[in-house]
């Protein structure tokens, strides 16, 4: 099965449009495609118990409650940018093809396309 492709990618601003932390902007920390899932900065943080333990090499591993953040479905977050004013704003994605000039290995050139990323709601590049 082919790797679906998400909206966002890691270092992305986003916005949780939906769950228990529903307004919080955040990085995106790490992207999980094959699962559709993203981890963000401060969302969706929970707590585990650990056992205080030894491992090889004699390192120990600290014991405690350990937060971390857990991931969250990708289609519960929105993209934020920037608009004209300086204003935070959510937006959908966009793609635009952009014509480059490419160089082949021995050094000729030709015409291809480069898609890039824009806001929908600016028009601006990603």
């Amino acid at each position: 099965m082919a790797q679906r492709k998400l909206h966002v990618k890691k270092g992305d601003r986003v916005k949780v449009i939906a769950g228990k932390d529903k307004g919080l902007v955040g990085e995106i920390l790490s992207v999980s495609p094959e699962n559709q899932k993203v981890t963000v900065e401060g969302v969706n943080v929970v707590k585990r118990h650990r056992r205080e333990s030894q491992t090889q090499g004699g390192r120990r591993v600290e014991g405690g409650i350990i937060s971390s953040e857990a991931p969250i479905h990708v289609s519960n977050v929105q993209l934020v940018v920037k608009d004209d004013n300086g204003d935070e704003v959510v937006t959908r994605v966009g793609y635009r093809r952009d014509e480059v000039t490419k160089k082949r290995p021995d050094g000729t050139e030709y015409q291809g396309f480069r898609s890039v990323r824009i806001a929908r709601k600016t028009g601006k590049e990603i």
